[in-house]
């Protein structure tokens, strides 16, 4: 019944395609039967009298050969059509369940991504859409072929009732042989989908740390891990292999028996008088056709385990429940920045050992058009605070507000309009750097022009770079922007938030490879631009701090202070072992950027 739902489902997605699909397969059966038919009445009416030497047998000749060539033709166009139409409605049902995964994925959380490895997702989306329609592409012809499986057992029927049973019996045996097969094929092939996925994730964290392999000379053992999992895999698939081995030749043998006795009872009935030669031949060769079908069935029947097995993990993905439940209040802010406010904010995430709060009870308002820096210690709780803002998670308790909305109740295409984040890691496309900043195509309505792309990327102090490169907007750039070094991709990832003008823009160390003459030209920048945005500041270099309006100190995720840094540095005491640990780290870090520079020129000389 799973499998009737799942190939209900498969013919309701397209119903034009496979109706014609099929309506083409039962023309394609009825010329089937009608050739058996034909080469009865050519053995009765016109062959064996011809060869008693009746003339008008003879003259009769042509018109047999003119009926067998027309139901010929008749097949020859009908198998073409329904290859094509069963070819399209295959391709099109593929796309469907690929769009609705992909889709699915976009609006999931980042939260629900977490918990899924990347393999696993490209999986789903490959491999096991793959493997739930693989029964579609013999499914037309099966379902066409019912057609002559119908009209065959009537002219069986019509012909003679001991012959007809006799031809018959094969097809109960098929039904009896694919619930054997069901039992042992749908384990075997839900290890090697789940193994497929595993291989997947494992090839992906090998690319992803690729310097990580190469720098530490891990080669070995990542062959080693890969090895040993594409060996589980071809374990598993030779499994399915030996499995769908039995399964087969049983489906090839059954018409085959089904032959032998018709040849065995309809010689019999030839013998009493009962029937005629001809019906005999007419009655072997039908079921000779009807091979066919149940073959058809057979690679239905064969390929259904899988197609339920990939069907069942793509379902997990589509009935996943978002934990962000979209907003529909719209949000059109007008003035200079945003206000923020967090009110009792907390939020906690599920651990094996218990609950885990990540942020507790903050409160916290930060007026338009101000720039506040958080700072704390390793794992104080920094990036969730700020997270919340953009609403990359929601508090488990508290409102998050800004300009006085929920953020929960907001249209997710008006917060993420007006509220950009930018994280420490960058994310660049191997795409130009047009494409990566305006993250648009050419023609796309409302995409930035290239005015504002260059306005975005000076804010950013990336354009002496953008003009530096071979084709200036339009220069390429390598997987993952392999062609720039760290900082300058973090200044991209910057040009890529503030081409939007955003309200509120967060920035969680995403200028951590910028040079810190560089970062206080940013940050100073932002600050003098009429409409400057609220700037929320995770911030780790004392630089930094020195220009924020507020400053905003967190230990475990608690905010235990706020103000300006003299205040801080008069009353906090953590703030000021703080602020002597960033001020000796950015001295250290300046230290190894000069002996790096001297290296540098040392070897050029």
């Amino acid at each position: 019944m799973r499998g009737v739902r799942l190939v209900g489902r498969a013919l309701r997605s397209h119903p034009w395609v496979y109706t014609a699909a099929i309506g083409v397969s039962a023309v394609f059966g009825v010329a089937t039967v009608a050739v058996s038919r034909v080469l009865g009445w050519a053995t009765d009416q016109v062959v064996v009298p011809a060869l008693e030497g009746d003339q008008a047998a003879r003259d009769r000749i042509w018109q047999a050969g003119l009926v067998m060539i027309a139901v010929a033709v008749t097949l020859a166009v009908s198998v073409a059509l329904r290859r094509i139409l069963a070819g399209l409605g295959f391709s099109l049902v593929q796309e469907d369940h690929r769009l609705a995964v992909t889709r699915q994925y976009l609006r999931l959380p980042l939260s629900w991504h977490r918990r899924h490895p990347a393999g696993q997702l490209l999986s789903n989306a490959g491999a096991d859409v793959e493997a739930a329609t693989t029964v579609l592409n013999p499914l037309p012809f099966a379902l066409g072929v019912l057609a002559m499986i119908f009209v065959a057992a009537f002219q069986l029927f019509r012909t003679d009732v001991y012959l007809a049973i006799a031809a018959l019996a094969a097809l109960p045996l098929t039904l009896v042989a694919n619930l054997v097969f069901q039992k042992y094929m749908s384990p075997a092939i839900t290890r090697a989908q789940q193994l497929r996925a595993e291989v997947a994730d494992i090839a992906h964290e090998s690319f992803e740390g690729a310097v990580l392999v190469k720098s530490l000379g891990t080669e070995d053992r990542e062959e080693q891990r890969f090895a040993a999992r594409a060996s589980q895999l071809a374990a598993a698939n030779v499994r399915v292999g030996i499995v769908r081995a039995f399964f087969d030749p049983v489906i090839e043998l059954l018409p085959s028996l089904g032959t032998l006795a018709v040849l065995v009872v309809g010689t019999a009935r030839v013998i009493h008088g009962d029937i005629d030669t001809g019906d005999v031949v007419g009655a072997a060769y039908l079921l000779t056709l009807l091979a066919f079908p149940v073959r058809a069935f057979g690679w239905v029947l064969g390929d259904m385990p899988r197609a339920l097995v990939g069907h069942d993990r793509i379902a997990r993905v589509l009935d996943a429940r978002a934990d962000l439940p979209p907003g529909d209040r719209r949000w059109s802010p007008t003035g200079a920045g945003a206000r923020v406010e967090l009110d009792g904010v907390t939020r906690t995430v599920p651990t094996p050992e218990g609950e885990v709060a990540l942020v507790r009870d903050a409160h916290l308002e930060v007026a338009a058009g101000t720039t506040v820096a958080v700072v704390g210690s390793t794992g104080a709780g920094k990036t969730s605070l700020v997270a919340l803002v953009a609403r990359l998670a929601d508090p488990s308790a508290g409102v998050v507000r800004i300009d006085g909305l929920d953020v929960r109740e907001v249209l997710p295409a008006d917060l993420s309009a007006h509220v950009a984040f930018v994280a420490q890691s960058t994310f660049v496309f191997e795409d130009t750097v047009r494409g990566n900043v305006s993250l648009a195509d050419e023609g796309d309505v409302g995409a930035p022009t290239d005015d504002e792309v260059w306005e975005a990327l000076r804010l950013a102090r990336v354009d002496d770079v953008v003009r530096a490169l071979p084709g200036g907007l339009d220069a390429p750039l390598g997987e993952r922007g392999a062609n720039l070094s760290g900082g300058q991709r973090q200044r991209l990832a910057l040009a890529r938030a503030l081409v939007r003008r955003p309200k509120v823009l967060v920035l969680d160390d995403a200028t951590s490879a910028v040079d810190p003459r560089i970062e206080q030209q940013i940050l100073t920048g932002l600050r003098g631009e009429a409409g400057a945005p609220t700037v929320l500041l995770v911030a780790y270099r004392m630089s930094s701090v020195l220009l924020a309006d507020e400053v905003v100190h967190i230990e475990g995720g608690r905010i235990v202070d706020r103000g300006s840094h003299a205040e801080l540095l008069a009353r906090d005491e953590g703030y000021r072992e703080l602020a002597t640990a960033y001020e000796q780290e950015s001295d250290r870090r300046a230290a190894e950027a000069a002996d790096e520079a001297a290296a540098e020129m040392g070897v050029a000389r």
